[in-house]
């Protein structure tokens, strides 16, 4: 039952590593959307941290990407930016690519 039990552990291993890498690679790519989307407000540096460190509570409110979606589109709209659910999902796909070159690079 050893080498049983070694498959099972390094099985575990892996998933929880696996969890831990997507959990690492969504606050990343939040981060990353958020500063995007204070960019386009015209926040200042400092405003824009704060705005990214919400956009990454925010993740936390249901499952999925929905709960940041609606936060981004809402806070655009009304700071006068001309956006729509299609931008903010495009921006996302891209965020998240550059999330994943970020956690492959170390950065």
């Amino acid at each position: 039952m050893t080498t049983f039990d070694d498959r099972e552990r390094a099985f575990e291993t892996k998933f929880a590593h696996d969890e831990e890498m997507k959990f690492r690679l969504a606050a990343r790519r939040n981060k990353l959307l958020g500063l995007w989307a204070a960019r386009l407000m015209g926040l200042s540096d400092v405003e824009a941290e704060a705005y990214a460190k919400d956009v990454v509570r925010a993740d936390f409110e249901e499952a999925g990407d929905e709960d940041v979606i609606r936060k981004l589109l809402g806070d655009l709209t009304s700071a006068g930016v001309d956006t729509d659910e299609a931008q903010i999902r495009e921006a996302l796909a891209g965020q998240t690519l550059e999330a994943k070159r970020q956690l492959v690079d170390g950065q």
